[in-house]
């Protein structure tokens, strides 16, 4: 029976060069001169630290820049709350991997309510969708690629 799982990760080295190329992008502009403005990446988590508010603004959307130009889907990302210590603000943005459970379930409901003639099941941060024929699959993808997602959606482990 033919099947393929729907997942959702990011490229970690992709995400790498895009924080390591917006580093470079903020030692050269002007308006980051004599400031301390840096952003240091860890374990799927961007820290940015920073003077001001605004600033991290700005540095918010070079990060979402240079993710853009190195093919990085800006819905994988997650803001989390800025961080006000003495003078510096500081925020981390983490990236969404793997499927988490109501967002799974929200995706099964999706395939339900569209009449495929498929099945879908959960398994840990995947989810499995498997059918009789391949043309069934392949409208569940074109579906979701249609579909505006809270997250990056790939698709592998396509087996006839």
């Amino acid at each position: 029976m033919p099947s393929f799982d729907i997942v959702s990760e990011v490229d970690e080295v992709e995400v790498n060069n895009s924080v390591a190329n917006a580093s470079r992008e903020l030692e050269t502009r002007f308006d980051f001169r004599n400031v301390e403005a840096s952003f240091n990446y860890k374990d799927l988590v961007v820290t940015m630290k920073t003077e001001s508010d605004f600033q991290l603004r700005q540095m918010e959307d070079i990060l979402r820049k240079n993710l853009a130009k190195r093919h990085v889907d800006p819905n994988a990302i997650s803001l989390g709350s800025i961080d006000h210590t003495g003078k510096t603000y500081s925020q981390p943005v983490t990236f969404k991997q793997g499927l988490e459970q109501p967002y799974a379930k929200k995706l099964v409901k999706q395939i339900k309510e569209s009449k495929f003639k498929v099945q879908a099941s959960i398994q840990g941060d995947k989810l499995r969708v498997t059918g009789k024929k391949r043309d069934d699959l392949q409208q569940v993808i074109a579906f979701f690629r249609s579909e505006e997602t809270e997250q990056p959606l790939q698709y592998e482990n396509f087996r006839d």
